[in-house]
């Protein structure tokens, strides 16, 4: 059984997964390819001074792959929640567990709607629903968790994928009971 599942490999999940797989946490990225950054040109995001979205989200892939993201490229389509973990199935009727999922779908929210998660009017142009996620990143199902635009926040890469870091970091310390930080410092 995987520790985090993350579904969708955008700004917001392959930042979430970067942090969860660095931590030594069995992570499984579940991703459709379908993200809105890979249409997107970027001179804002910080640290960068361009690039382009289809090379920010590869980089950000290889970034979560480097320290053991495993990458399926698939539709999750539900979310079932039980004793045992998390139940992720998707289109092609693959199916895969984990004891934490953290849902980053972007502007897609039929996972969402389809796994009985609480939704909200969304506050940005052209997004009609977000997850109802606390602050944290939970949702109203245990040990299922929300990050990025599909949590509410803008849809600016730099702001989702440090949301995605933020919400990857709280699932980390509830799972290991105590507050985790991830901070290198300079080698010699």
């Amino acid at each position: 059984m995987n520790d985090i599942a993350i579904i969708g490999a955008g700004p917001a999940g392959a930042s979430a997964a970067i942090f969860a797989a660095k931590a030594g946490k069995k992570t499984l990225v579940i991703d459709s390819d379908q993200s809105m950054t890979k249409r997107a040109w970027l001179e804002n995001h910080y640290g960068v001074a361009e690039i382009s979205g289809p090379d920010l989200v590869e980089t950000g892939k290889k970034q979560a792959a480097k320290f053991g993201a495993e990458f399926v490229t698939a539709k999750a389509a539900k979310l079932t929640a039980g004793d045992d973990g998390i139940t992720i199935e998707t289109e092609d009727g693959a199916s895969y567990q984990a004891s934490h999922v953290i849902v980053a779908t972007g502007v897609f929210a039929d996972l969402a709607e389809a796994s009985g998660i609480r939704m909200k009017p969304g506050t940005e142009p052209r997004i009609k629903t977000v997850i109802d996620a606390a602050a944290d990143g939970k949702t109203n199902i245990d040990r299922i968790w929300a990050a990025g635009t599909a949590a509410g926040v803008s849809v600016h890469t730099i702001i989702t994928a440090g949301d995605g870091a933020k919400v990857a970091i709280n699932v980390i310390s509830e799972i290991n009971g105590e507050r985790y930080v991830d901070h290198d410092v300079l080698k010699a």
